[in-house]
């Protein structure tokens, strides 16, 4: 597990607050401004924007207490666009760093939809398409094999769609100004609503949403009010990925501001979730790259000393009950012995006890 240059990991850090910094100021133009308004005991920035017809358009920004937005909001004049020196850092990062880049249409689906405000709608960038993400973010080389993809899903809380009162353009004309070979997907059980996107080639665009409370919603879409007209399918275990994610950069032309699991928490649900694939060809190669996307982010996180994030995650996942617990043992038989060696370390026992209460 090769770790990249410190110089490099500063870098990478600088420009995803510099491309945050742009992406704000996309967002939210100079004429506008910014107001308080309290929901459920706890205060949200919102954005009134003058319209033609003499009547603010208001558009959800993020909570008060999030430092990193609220400094933005005090700042918002100082902010400048420096697309060119952007694009020169991320080409420095891909070729001299060594850090990794989704492929070319992968990014460019995410940034249109970053452009439209997925992410300042809170929505989260998983799959391999957030794994890319992760050599930047923990400091280490990760492989080009565990990255690849033809597919870009993203994530979002019931919850939030449904609070923040906002919503994004119609989700098929953003992905249409991308290719407009892209068609919506009818869900199975509900052709009424779409959770997926397809084009000519097969490429799947996919919405997701964590299972509510009891099993009654798995299998049925769930309508997101935030997603400009898109439902999202409902997933277990999603939650657990998806809960408190990070702000980083996907180094893809000038970068691009995205929200991702922690990396602690992806590889502990690429355990549970690589239980479930289907036994057919294609589950099993889901089955293998989910193994081999934990196993890369368990070493990597130990490596780099942040083996106690990767234990935490794993203890919090293994007291949820029996079904998890069934998952990450099943996984567990399948992965490389200095994988399994370096969960062990961050748990502090012997691999051999690994998956045992």
């Amino acid at each position: 597990m090769k770790q990249i240059d410190l110089i490099y990991r500063t870098a990478f850090a600088e420009l995803a607050q510099r491309t945050f910094d742009a992406q704000f100021q996309a967002d939210f133009p100079l004429e506008g401004r910014f107001v308080t308004v309290p929901v459920k005991g706890r205060n949200y920035w919102y954005f009134d924007l003058p319209t033609p017809a003499g009547k603010d358009k208001r558009r959800y920004v993020g909570p008060e207490d999030d430092a990193d937005i609220t400094a933005r909001v005090k700042a918002h004049k100082e902010i400048k666009d420096d697309i060119r020196e952007r694009r020169r850092l991320v080409g420095m990062l891909l070729r001299s760093g060594g850090m990794a880049s989704p492929d070319r249409f992968a990014g460019e689906v995410t940034k249109a939809l970053a452009d439209a405000g997925l992410f300042r709608l809170r929505a989260v960038l998983i799959g391999s398409v957030a794994f890319s993400c992760y050599s930047g973010l923990i400091g280490v080389r990760l492989p080009n094999s565990a990255i690849q993809t033809g597919d870009v899903d993203f994530a979002q809380d019931f919850a939030i769609s449904a609070g923040v009162e906002d919503s994004l353009p119609p989700i098929l004309e953003v992905l249409r100004s991308v290719d407009p070979t892209f068609r919506a997907v009818p869900h199975q059980a509900d052709k009424g609503k779409v959770v997926a996107f397809v084009n000519s080639v097969a490429y799947r665009v996919e919405f997701l949403t964590s299972n509510r409370g009891s099993n009654e919603h798995t299998g049925k879409p769930s309508p997101m009010p935030a997603l400009g007209g898109a439902s999202a399918e409902n997933l277990r275990f999603l939650d657990y990925l998806i809960y408190e994610p990070m702000r980083t950069v996907l180094l893809h032309r000038e970068g691009v501001s995205v929200n991702v699991p922690a990396p602690e928490r992806y590889a502990v649900h690429k355990l549970i979730v690589a239980s479930r694939r289907d036994s057919d060809g294609l589950g099993r190669a889901k089955r293998d790259k989910d193994i081999l996307q934990a196993s890369l982010l368990c070493e990597a996180l130990q490596a780099t000393k942040q083996g106690y994030l990767l234990a935490d995650a794993y203890t919090e996942a293994w007291s949820r009950g029996a079904a998890w617990q069934e998952g990450i043992h099943f996984s567990l038989k399948m992965m490389p012995d200095n994988s399994k060696a370096a969960l062990a370390a961050a748990l502090g026992v012997k691999p051999e006890e690994l998956g045992k209460a």
